[in-house]
């Protein structure tokens, strides 16, 4: 059996399950959480019946092509001819789409997306470059008609960022999302720096998949609940009353704070929103020893030295290191043009996911 041909097969028996699919959801319709769970596995599938239809109804325009061939005239074989040629090309290239579509499923595909920034190595100049990031990710969100949702930001003293926390929703939020966990690096001259020498700053990001309080049912009895004063830079987030919520998961040591809101009661359930997203988060990197090893990338120390990221001004670069991956426009890029970066990046890891699954290229189409 030839590549293509285990792949649709493949396929084929997943477009299936997708029909399935279709009674088991109406079946399950007085069991939340199960219909949530078969309707998202419905989703990842009709891309994939899609694709199986489309094949189907090409193979079968193929077949009516070539049928006709045998009694028409010299005119008409010419054009059929071409016709021929031209379904082939769809078929071929309609083989090398879809081999995305076996690419196992991230357990958090179609989440929004927390992501949280802040700025780590380098001082004041560290926090406004996560204010660039911040910028960055919203305008990306914009480009791509997402919401975003903004849980908490902390100004420091020159405008940056010292921690931002936000919510970004789309339908593919998480899978375009997903890889910008880590530390990004920064080669500039800082507007603090008076003899105009490039300084080396590093902020960080962490995206975190958001949960329900269904999915991730928390103990109240295993958290610490502690009340204080905002503070901060200013603003009209800094207020009189003790409105300001940390919650600690004792369990897992998570620690998590919320300030921005005057209600203690809106920091509060903001709080136990990302704390709900971590400890989701955990509990797949428990499950994964890849997930694992990539949230620590994520979560690293934030120095300079360790990066997924440079964006060197001077050079007008942005180079992702994870795959030697190297672009010119790095204006463009801070503006919010992140595909450029994320295509890649995303092209490497169905790749790499798909040789794990053990499956190579495509070959001549049936």
């Amino acid at each position: 059996m030839s590549d293509t041909t285990a792949i649709w097969a493949r396929l084929e028996a997943m477009a299936i399950e997708a029909v399935e699919l279709e009674s088991a959801m109406a079946d399950a319709a007085a069991d939340a959480t199960a219909l949530r769970a078969i309707a998202a596995r419905h989703r990842q599938l009709m891309p994939v019946a899609d694709a199986v239809a489309r094949r189907r109804h090409l193979l079968g325009d193929r077949e009516a092509a070539v049928e006709m061939c045998h009694s028409a005239d010299v005119g008409e074989r010419a054009e059929l001819d071409a016709e021929i040629l031209r379904i082939d090309a769809d078929l071929a290239e309609l083989d090398v789409q879809t081999r995305a579509l076996l690419v196992p499923p991230d357990p958090d595909a179609g989440r929004a997306v927390i992501m949280e920034v802040r700025g780590a190595e380098g001082g004041e100049e560290a926090n406004l470059f996560a204010a660039d990031l911040l910028a960055m990710y919203r305008a990306y969100a914009q480009r791509r008609r997402w919401r975003v949702e903004e849980l908490s930001v902390r100004h420091s003293a020159l405008g940056g960022i010292d921690t931002a926390v936000i919510v970004i929703r789309g339908d593919d939020a998480w899978e375009r999302l997903h890889l910008e966990g880590g530390p990004h690096r920064v080669q500039r001259v800082p507007v603090t720096e008076s003899q105009g020498r490039v300084h080396t700053s590093s902020a960080t990001v962490a995206v975190l998949g958001e949960v329900d309080e269904v999915e991730v049912a928390i103990d109240e009895n295993d958290l610490d609940i502690d009340v204080y004063r905002s503070s901060g830079a200013g603003g009209q987030h800094v207020n009189t009353t003790d409105s300001a919520v940390r919650i600690t998961h004792r369990p897992s040591g998570l620690v998590v704070t919320m300030q921005d809101e005057r209600s203690q009661l809106q920091n509060r359930l903001r709080a136990m929103q990302v704390l709900r997203a971590r400890l989701h988060a955990l509990a797949l990197d428990d499950a994964s020893a890849e997930r694992s090893a990539q949230r620590r990338a994520q979560l690293g120390g934030g120095g300079r030295s360790e990066k997924i990221r440079t964006y060197n001004f001077k050079e007008n670069r942005v180079t992702d290191h994870r795959i030697g991956f190297t672009v010119h426009r790095l204006g463009d890029i801070l503006a919010g043009d992140l595909d450029a970066v994320i295509g890649p990046l995303l092209d490497d890891e169905h790749t790499r996911l798909l040789a794990e699954a053990g499956i190579g290229g495509v070959d001549d189409p049936a």
